[in-house]
């Protein structure tokens, strides 16, 4: 499960959408890397949000909402969007996506079902607005530089872990301490 779940670390989605930008701008589809940037960065935003606020704050199974899920969601959709594939199934590919992990997530313990799923509903969402902002994949436009990409990233990181969610965790009970926003954070 570890194996599985080790393809949705930060540490290989965020340099993963870092080259797949980069190959994008440098053939031409400014936009689509823009739509990558853009996506990804909201869709981490959004996660660190309802990190920072269910740590601290929240129910006892919704404690952490799952990073690696909508990361998964999120790169699945997009790369359908780089398939050339439309909303509904890019949707599907984001959905497939964050089945997988989310189960490796809980199978390992580190989520519940809600933090999975709401991690998931996340991804898709930043998928989706990915596709839209992306418009259609430019005609002509070769994949072959985003796949040796993406390879090269996945060899190279896979396996690597960031440690954000224990930064997060004392950034999420520092906050809320200092914003009095819950009763349950830690004095």
């Amino acid at each position: 499960m570890t194996f599985v779940t080790d393809f949705a670390d930060q540490a290989v989605v965020l340099p993963l959408v870092l080259v797949l930008a980069a190959v994008l701008a440098a053939q031409g589809w400014r936009r689509g890397a823009a739509a990558w940037l853009l996506a990804t960065g909201g869709t981490l935003a959004v996660m660190l949000v309802l990190k920072l606020f269910a740590i601290a704050c929240g129910p006892p199974l919704l404690r952490s909402p799952s990073g690696h899920t909508a990361a998964a969601a999120l790169v699945c959709g997009g790369l359908a969007v780089l398939a050339g594939l439309g909303a509904t199934a890019v949707g599907l590919a984001a959905a497939g996506g964050a089945i997988v992990i989310g189960l490796t997530r809980i199978a390992l313990g580190m989520h519940s079902w809600a933090e999975a799923v709401l991690g998931g509903a996340v991804g898709v969402a930043g998928a989706l607005v990915l596709a839209r902002v992306a418009g259609p994949r430019p005609a002509g436009l070769p994949l072959r530089w985003v796949v040796v990409g993406a390879v090269v990233v996945v060899a190279l990181l896979h396996g690597l872990r960031l440690p954000a969610e224990a930064h997060i965790r004392v950034a999420s009970f520092d906050t809320a301490r200092w914003i009095g926003l819950c009763r349950g954070a830690p004095r």
